[in-house]
Parts: structure tokens; sequence; C-alpha cells
């Protein structure tokens, strides 16, 4: 959506004079209060017309709104709200660029993320928490491209792996991820077979951050990007305390198919990392307090076909890494590699004149390492800590496209099951753990872009 004050202003322009025509001849008299009334008219619609700073730069705001029912059992306590649906949570951005030769312009992003509910942070016990709502910056960053050499991006914004092992041509991408299945209501605690609520959440069991292997989250950084050659295109990037990662993407058409990859690797090393435990770098590595100086490595990708006269499509996703910041944890027990894969299968065609459905089945297996987290239930510790968990999902549903109003409706159902390996702090030997129950949701929202 571009907006100005010169495009306001023309406009009025040309209603006015085509309504000054239509009047009879006695009317075009100008004299009198009507140039002060048309005068009046106008600062009207310049003070509520969105303005540019200047004139070299274009604006362009745009952004969404995803907000969805969330219903879920944990085996014990069941219940519903509504939530920002994190999957793809609701923003605004803006954006622009300026001409600066033939082959050269500059450019920018900024796009705030907003959370009136966080549909991956709530909990049984806090079902609103009021610290996860507000704004947070997505992207905060300049650009300079060359059509010829690629273009560099400083500031806040994605590394090459980020959004990697996520690729989808499907509408399902917006709303229910195949591969970030954190994102749909996995804050909540895993419960025992005796009701009882543990420490862990649903997510912890993947890498303990909630990312899936491979994947990198947005930080301050240095991005090159490669012109497009024959549908390929090469990223690399570098930043924070010290990330750095490199990745290939592809997008073309073929033989009435179309299709989109990526893979990416990244390397993570930290001489002076925090001693908050909860604190990640953007390869989300995990670091403990008796072992500040860690590295870790990391390889994700995805890929997504689709047929063009079908519909019927296909996406994979599959990543691993590897941190030594849990070497020598529990005896050597401790697992140090989270691997994962996930799949969505389906068909996206337009069988009613509003827009494209899409019937989707998705399946998703995570095997991480050692997440260090003393377990405890009821508040009652169980004497073991995590050194290795897994966690499977499936599920499937339908999303219905209304492209008169740039919106997506849908409705899903997960089945998702957890496990958590535990061993004792001090000795590392083997400790049973209690067992944890099964979760199952059925999200139910929409999304309407602008």
């Amino acid at each position: 959506m571009k907006i100005g004050f010169k495009t306001g202003t023309a406009a009025f322009a040309v209603l006015a004079a085509l309504g000054l025509g239509a009047m009879p001849a006695a009317a075009a008299d100008l004299g009198g209060d009507c140039c002060a009334d048309l005068e009046e008219r106008i600062a009207e619609l310049e003070a509520t017309t969105a303005r540019k700073g200047n004139r070299k730069v274009k604006l362009e705001v745009s952004g969404h709104v995803n907000e969805a029912l969330i219903f879920w059992d944990d085996g014990f306590e069941d219940n519903v709200g509504v939530y920002t649906n994190d999957n793809s949570r609701t923003r605004f951005r803006f954006k622009g660029s300026a001409k600066i030769t033939d082959d050269v312009k500059a450019g920018y992003l900024l796009e705030i993320g907003v959370r009136s509910a966080n549909s991956k942070r709530f909990t049984q016990d806090d079902p609103n928490p009021a610290d996860e709502a507000g704004l947070d910056v997505r992207h905060s960053a300049w650009y300079v491209e060359s059509k010829s050499l690629g273009t560099v991006w400083v500031g806040r914004t994605g590394p090459a792996a980020e959004g990697i092992t996520e690729i989808n041509l499907a509408n399902t991408k917006d709303v229910a991820k195949f591969s970030d299945v954190e994102d749909s209501a996995l804050g909540l605690f895993v419960r025992t077979p005796g009701g009882g609520t543990t420490n862990l959440q649903f997510r912890r069991a993947i890498r303990d951050t909630g990312d899936q292997p491979g994947e990198s989250e947005r930080g301050q950084i240095v991005k090159y990007v490669s012109p497009e050659f024959g549908g390929f295109a090469v990223t690399a990037a570098w930043g924070a305390d010290d990330y750095w990662d490199i990745g290939m993407n592809f997008k073309g058409e073929f033989g009435g198919f179309k299709m989109a990859a990526g893979i990416a690797y990244g390397r993570e090393t930290s001489k002076n990392a925090p001693t908050d435990t909860d604190s990640y770098q953007i390869g989300n590595c995990r670091m403990v307090d008796d072992n500040l100086n860690f590295e870790c490595d990391q390889v994700g990708g995805s890929a997504s076909i689709m047929h063009e006269d079908t519909g019927l499509y296909v996406t994979a996703g599959a990543g691993w890494s590897q941190t030594d910041a849990v070497d020598g944890l529990y005896g050597g027990n401790a697992d140090d590699e989270s691997t994962f894969y996930s799949i969505e299968a389906g068909i996206e065609r337009k069988f009613f004149p509003i827009g494209k459905t899409t019937l989707f089945a998705q399946y998703y297996d995570v095997d991480s390492g050692s997440t260090d987290r003393a377990v405890s239930v009821d508040g009652v510790a169980t004497g073991g800590s995590v050194i290795g968990a897994d966690l499977q999902m499936y599920g499937g549903g339908i999303v219905q496209e209304v492209s008169a109003a740039s919106m997506l409706l849908y409705v899903y159902y997960r089945h998702v099951e957890a496990d958590f390996d535990l061993a004792n702090i001090g000795t590392g030997a083997p400790v049973v753990g209690p067992g944890f129950e099964d979760l199952d949701m059925v999200v139910a929202g929409g999304m309407i872009k602008f």
C-alpha cells in the first residue's frame, strides 16, 4: 500500500475540477467564500494524509493481523483462549528505496511485531501472560543493492539460515508452519500420568530454545545476497559474538511444477557468553553456566514443490546442530546433538470462487540434545536433569483464501507427544522419569493482510 501527500492532493484536485466543471455558469463565480472553503478542505486532507519525510525515498506501508482461537487438552485440563498466532504474528512494516544510478539503489526495512497474547508462551497457570504482550523489533536495517553485484544489508535482520527450514509454497506457511511447531501452543507445561504439572514446556523438547535444529534467529548482522543466477542465489552473513553462516536458495518453474528450496550452514562461537542459561545467540545454541566458551555448528534446509495444474504439493525440511557447551556434563552422558525432520503434503487449488483452498497433513519429529534443566513435578525436584529429549507431532487441516479481502481463514488439529531423558546431576546415573501425557489442540483463526 503506497501512500503520500502528493497522491492524495492530486486526486482531490481532479475531483474538485470535475465538480466545478459540472456547476452552472452562474456558480462558476469564484468570489465570496468559495476559495476559502476549498483551501480549508485541502488543509483537512493534508492533516489526515500520511506524509513522507522526503520526496526522494519512497515509503510503503504493509503488514497483517493474525489472531486465532486455540482449544487444547493436556490430558487432565482443557481450555480455550484467543491468541496472536506466532506462526506469523501480527506486524506492520515500513519499507522503501531510492534510485542512485541505473544499477544501484538504497533502501530500508523497519518491521515491528505485535503480540496481544503469545500463542507459544501461554501456560496452564498463566493463560495470558502480560509480560509476553507488546511490540518487538523484527527488522531494522538498511541496504544497498546493485543489480550486477548483489545486495548488502546492515542492521537487525535474518541471516542466511533464518527461515531456511520453513520454505513452503502453500498458504499454510503463515498460519500452521510444518517445521516451526513450537508456535502453536507448545508453551504449555507437560503433565505426568498422575496429573502432576512439571516445569517443562513442550517447546523445551525442541533444542530447548524451541527452534528446530538448523534454524537461526534474526540479529544484528551484516549480510550479503548475490544476484540471482538461473533461479539460484547465495547468502552470507556475520554478526553477534560471533556467528556466521552461508546458504543457497533456489526458486523456479519447470515441466508444470514450481519449486522453492534452500540450504544453509552456520557456526557460532563465544569466548564471553552471558551466564544466563536462557540467553542464546543467533544460532540458537544452548549455553550453560559452567561452560561460557562454546562452539556450535548447524545445517538446515527445506524444499517445496507444487504441481501447478492439480495443486498437489509436498514440502519437507530437516536440520542438525551440535554444541560442545554440554560436553562432560552428567559423566559425559549428555547428548550434544539435535536433529529433526518434518513433512507436509496436500492440495491447494481454487475449488470455490472466493479463493484457493488448501487441504493438508503434517508430521514432525525432533531428537534433541541436553537442555541441562533440573526437572520438578508440582514444585518438587525429581533428582534428574534433561540429558536428551524427543517430540513428535502429527495433524492436518484446511486453509481458505478470501482473495477479495487478502485474507486467510484456517482451522487445523495437532497431536503432540514429548519425552525427556533424565540423569542425576551429580553422578550422571539414569533417572526414571515420571512419564508424560500427550497434548491435543485445535487452532482456528484468520489472517488479513494490508
